[in-house]
C-alpha cells in the first residue's frame, strides 16, 4: 500500500538531486567523541592486520592456495572497511547526521553487498581447499594448481558483483517516502527498503533471493565440505592425527560462524521486526569487529601465516642490519 508522502519522480531527476541523511549515532550525542576515538582505533588497527597480512603473503615466494584465499581475504575485508568506515566517521562529526547523494548511497550498497558476497563465496572455496587437503591429501598438490585458485578467486568476486548489481537495482527502482532520514550510519539494505512506500513483502524478495545466493547456499556447501570432513576424520586411527588435521580448519571455522551468524542476524528477519537500534549494533559489529577479528584469528591460529609473519620480520630485522 503507497505511503501518502511518497515522491514522483523519474531516474534522471532522483540521480541530480535526491539525497539521504544518514543519522548515524545521532541519539548518543554525549558519546560522540568516544565513538570517534574508538572507531578510529579499530579502523587503523584492522587496516594495520590486513595489510600486513597482505604483504607479508605477497613477498612469499611459495605460496600455498590456503595464502593465496588468505590475500584475497585481506584485500576484501581492507576494502570493506574504506567503503563503510569512513562515512561512519563522518557521521559522528557532523551533529545532525552526514548527507550522501542518491547515487552515492546505490554505489555503498552495491560494493558493500559486492564485498560481502564475495566473502561468502570465498569461505567456500576455502572450505574446499581443506576438504582436498584432508579427504584427498595424495591428490591435493594436482587439485587445487594456481590456476583453480585464481579462477576461484575471480568466480567468488563476479559472483557477488552480479547478485550485489541485482539487488541494489531492485532496491533503488522502488519510490521512496518523503523523510529521507536513514537511521543507520552507512547505506545497508534493510535500512533503505525501511523508506520504501510500501507496505507489502514484495520489496524484500530481492532481499530474500540475495540471502540464499549469499548465505544459504554457501553455508549449505561449506557445511557438505565439513560433514566429509568429519566423514574422513572418524577412519584415521591417530587421535593426534585427527586433531593436527581438525586443528587447520579451526581458524576458517570460527570466521565462517562469525561472518555468518552476523549477517544472518542483520538480513534474515520480516520487515515487520525491523528495529534500527538493534542492526545498528550488529552492523557495528559484522563492520567494525569482524574484520579486526580475522587477522587475529588467522595469525594466532594458522601456521602457515604465522610463518609466513616471521619470516617477513626477520626479513626486515636482516635489512636493517645490513
Amino acid at each position: 500500500i503507497p505511503c501518502e508522502s511518497c515522491m514522483e519522480r523519474d531516474n534522471k531527476s532522483t540521480g541530480e538531486t535526491m539525497e539521504f541523511l544518514l543519522l548515524g549515532f545521532s541519539e548518543l550525542l554525549c558519546l560522540r567523541v568516544l565513538l570517534f576515538l574508538i572507531f578510529l582505533i579499530v579502523h587503523l588497527v584492522t587496516l594495520a592486520g590486513n595489510v600486513m597480512i597482505f604483504m607479508a603473503v605477497v613477498m612469499e615466494p611459495s605460496r600455498p592456495p590456503m595464502l593465496f584465499f588468505l590475500c584475497q581475504l585481506s584485500v576484501i575485508e581492507l576494502c570493506y572497511t574504506l567503503v563503510i568506515v569512513p562515512k561512519a566517521l563522518l557521521s559522528l562529526i557532523v551533529v545532525d547526521g552526514s548527507t550522501i547523494s542518491f547515487i552515492g548511497c546505490a554505489a555503498q550498497m552495491h560494493l558493500f553487498v559486492t564485498l560481502g558476497g564475495a566473502e561468502c563465496f570465498l569461505l567456500v572455496a576455502m572450505s574446499y581447499d581443506r576438504y582436498v587437503a584432508i579427504c584427498q591429501p595424495l591428490h591435493y598438490v594436482a587439485v587445487t594448481s594456481e590456476g583453480l585458485c585464481l579462477r576461484l578467486a575471480v568466480a567468488c568476486c563476479l559472483g557477488g558483483f552480479a547478485v550485489a548489481l541485482g539487488l541494489t537495482v531492485a532496491v533503488f527502482r522502488l519510490p521512496f517516502c518523503q523523510s529521507h532520514h536513514i537511521n543507520h550510519f552507512f547505506c545497508d539494505v534493510p535500512a533503505v527498503l525501511h523508506l520504501a512506500c510500501t507496505q507489502s513483502y514484495t520489496p524484500q524478495l530481492p532481499l530474500l533471493a540475495a540471502c540464499v545466493l549469499l548465505l544459504l547456499l554457501p553455508f549449505l556447501l561449506i557445511l557438505t565440505s565439513y560433514v566429509c570432513i568429519a566423514a574422513a576424520l572418524l577412519h584415521v586411527t591417530s587421535s593426534a592425527g585427527r586433531g593436527k588435521a581438525f586443528c587447520t580448519c579451526i581458524s576458517h571455522l570460527s570466521i565462517t560462524l562469525l561472518h555468518y551468524g552476523c549477517a544472518t542476524f542483520m538480513y534474515i528477519h520480516p520487515k515487520s521486526s525491523y528495529s534500527p537500534a538493534r542492526d545498528k549494533m550488529v552492523s557495528l559489529v559484522y563492520t567494525n569487529i569482524t574484520p579486526l577479528l580475522y587477522p587475529l584469528i588467522y595469525s594466532l591460529r594458522n601456521e602457515e601465516i604465522r610463518g609466513v609473519i616471521m619470516k617477513t620480520v626477520r626479513r626486515k630485522k636482516i635489512a636493517q642490519l645490513n
